[in-house]
């Protein structure tokens, strides 16, 4: 009936029948068939050239097709291109010929995509149900099925299978009318004789007595076996590295259609794609008569109900898997509305669901979403953006006690930054100012650094140099955490610049001095860094004598004559930092210049007071739950109770300002490696000494 050959989805794994005496059983199972009387064969399966993974759906269907199993069989469902197809196929020409060596394909697909487009089947399809009975009647050997009443046919083709030992693949079931002609192909189904079964595949999950299996994306091991046997037949895909094709499995979420289509794309003069991120910025922009993600996913949007909608349009902003309540207060709808259509959208394949119960959109379904309901994923971007704002404004800032609210909810805020850096300029640089100290503290200096950037963009589009020059200033900052001194430097020139077209004042001139000085200390020129500070320092002093700025650039101060090696002049200024912060309430302040009058009783071998001040200053900043803070103070207590003989007491210090370095990319890890094995090297000796 179908000679269309079906080449992707899973690897071949040898489950082939083994026979024992008259018995067959399955090699990867010990399941007993038995041996029916014999009956001559027939096989109308496509070929299938090769075959990668799905070992465990393979066992399932397996189990599925024992005659001593309840049901009619298996139904595979699953999106559009996930290789349901496949495994159908596979499954059929596993099961054993001694048990069915009658093996009949049928298929109701209407149309195929191709590398040129999506194309109509005429020649190999089933329109309807009185079609595929009179198919099936042709198979088994009778051609006058389709000349009788339609009304008695189902009867006649069973009458026919009566005798039979036979497997029926039915190919694309989600094709036929969902109030007509599918439920009379599972009543049909449900009654067919013992002695026979059947896979049947659909995009759509279907309430039928039979093993369901729902398929995911294929492995990454059998993907990028298929990769792999593509790349035989493509001098494209050939020159590919292995983490190109991690990369293609990643970007297809292990789609075997979409793979095989974004391979042929390379190297096609109509797509013009050479690398296989240019064929998905393709895939994701492709013309209507050539739109895999169409063809994959397009039939699914008649299937969805309002709420499910808006669910969707909620998860197409996250890049992480996301917390029902989060989707609820994005979509606007109710909880109960919000989770009976994550469930019911979880159960047909189109979201994955993780063990803590939330949910993630594929990007590519996410992508075809964006493109097929734009109206709705705007209007739930805005709800997203409203949201992102009233948490950061009401959060952010210096409000540290605030911020585990806006840690637990910061993949939602996250999730708008893109919509926010192409929208309105006032507002972006609202937030910016809001999640300044967050970012920082919190330790996610990436997203803070690109945020920052992205805000200077913006700033210098709009010509809002005053803003223009913070953003610079901020992006000096990380960079400076980084320990990159040029582009501190460069950061510097860029917000003096800015101020001075914004016409800024004497504050503004002064960060733009300390920005600088920053540079200079990285790069040890620590005489030019002391003059940026000290002029920096005097116009701060001009504005107010003993503010939190005055007390940064007595700090900074400080740390460059620290490093210069003037102890006295340092103790000075850290003190005078001190003594103004805690004036002020200035309590990130307070605890930074403790801790830094502790690393500064370290350089001078003063080690019980470096122990006493740096566990002071590690409870405040603890309190504040500023990371690169908390990093710095135990590592300084590590060291002085190493020094103390106490090395085991400082070995859990040293490990904690380790993880919190390693997991900021700090510079600073070097050094806390070297506290750390220090008390590593005392804790074995304690040990080995018993």
């Amino acid at each position: 009936m179908n000679d269309v050959t079906n080449r992707s989805g899973g690897a071949d794994f040898n489950a082939e029948e083994i026979r024992v005496g008259q018995d067959v059983v399955g090699r990867d199972k010990n399941i007993y068939y038995g041996s029916p009387p014999a009956t001559p064969h027939h096989n109308s399966l496509p070929n299938q050239p090769y075959f990668f993974g799905r070992k465990e759906e393979l066992e399932k269907i397996a189990n599925a097709l024992d005659p001593e199993a309840q049901g009619w069989g298996v139904l595979i469902s699953g999106p559009g291109g996930i290789g349901k197809t496949a495994l159908a196929i596979r499954a059929g020409h596993l099961a054993p010929e001694q048990i069915y060596p009658i093996k009949i394909f049928l298929s109701a697909k209407v149309r195929e995509l191709t590398l040129q487009g999506v194309e109509d089947l005429q020649d190999f399809m089933l329109p309807n149900y009185m079609t595929l009975l009179a198919e099936l009647g042709r198979e088994l050997g009778d051609e006058n099925i389709a000349k009788i009443d339609p009304n008695l046919r189902a009867n006649e083709v069973r009458r026919l299978l009566a005798d039979k030992y036979a497997l029926l693949v039915i190919d694309n079931l989600e094709t036929f009318d969902e109030k007509i002609e599918r439920p009379r192909v599972f009543q049909f189904l449900s009654r067919l004789p013992r002695s026979c079964k059947a896979i049947v595949t659909s995009r759509r999950r279907l309430d039928t007595p039979a093993e369901i299996v729902r398929l995911d994306k294929l492995e990454r091991d059998a993907t990028l076996d298929l990769i792999g046997t593509i790349a035989k037949r493509n001098r494209h895909i050939a020159k590919t590295t292995e983490a190109e094709r991690v990369d293609l499995y990643e970007m297809t979420r292990g789609n075997p259609l979409l793979i095989e289509w974004l391979a042929g794309q390379l190297g096609n003069p109509k797509s013009r794609c050479h690398t296989i991120v240019d064929a998905c910025r393709f895939m994701e922009k492709a013309p209507k008569d050539n739109d895999p993600l169409e063809f994959a996913f397009g039939d699914l949007l008649d299937t969805f109900t309002k709420h499910e909608i808006a669910v969707l349009a909620a998860l197409t902003y996250f890049t992480q898997p996301a917390e029902v309540r989060w989707i609820t207060e994005i979509a606007q709808i109710a909880a109960q509305q919000a989770e009976t259509g994550l469930e019911d959208l979880a159960d047909r394949s189109v979201l994955v669901v993780s063990e803590n119960n939330t949910y993630l959109l594929p990007s590519l379904t996410a992508a075809f979403l964006r493109r097929a309901r734009p109206e709705v994923i705007a209007q739930v971007g805005n709800s997203l953006v409203d949201r992102a704002c009233t948490l950061a404004q009401e959060n952010g800032f210096r409000e540290t006690d605030r911020y585990p609210i806006l840690n637990a909810d910061w993949p939602t805020v996250a999730a708008a930054l893109p919509l926010l850096v192409e929208g309105e300029n006032k507002r972006l640089q609202a937030i910016c100012n809001a999640l300044t100290f967050f970012l920082e503290y919190s330790g996610r200096w990436d997203e803070w650094l690109l945020l920052s950037i992205q805000g200077e963009d913006r700033a210098v589009a709009t010509q809002d140099w005053y803003n223009a020059g913070w953003q610079a200033y901020r992006v000096g900052r990380l960079y400076r955490l980084r320990g990159l001194s040029s582009e501190v430097l460069a950061c510097a020139d860029r917000a003096a610049k800015y101020w001075d077209l914004a016409q800024a004042g004497v504050r503004e001139q002064a960060y733009a001095l300390r920005l600088r000085a920053l540079g200079h200390e990285l790069t040890r020129n620590y005489t030019s860094a002391i003059m940026a500070n000290q002029e920096a320092l005097s116009l701060f002093c001009m504005l107010s004598p003993e503010s939190e700025d005055v007390a940064i650039l007595h700090n900074a101060l400080a740390s460059v004559e620290e490093l210069f090696g003037d102890y006295a002049a340092a103790e000075g200024d850290y003190q005078d930092a001190l003594r103004i912060s805690k004036k002020n309430n200035f309590w990130n302040g307070v605890a930074n210049y403790t801790g830094n009058l502790a690393k500064l009783a370290l350089a001078q071998g003063q080690w019980t007071e470096a122990e006493q001040l740096a566990r002071e200053a590690l409870l405040l900043s603890e309190g504040l739950g500023r990371l690169a803070s908390i990093a710095k103070h135990c590592q300084i207590l590590a060291k002085a109770c190493a020094r103390q003989g106490r090395k085991s007491e400082g070995l859990p210090y040293a490990q904690r300002a380790v993880a919190i370095f390693a997991k900021l990319r700090s510079p600073k890890l070097e050094a806390a490696q070297a506290v750390l094995k220090e008390c590593e090297e005392g804790a074995t000796q304690r040990i080995d000494n018993g």
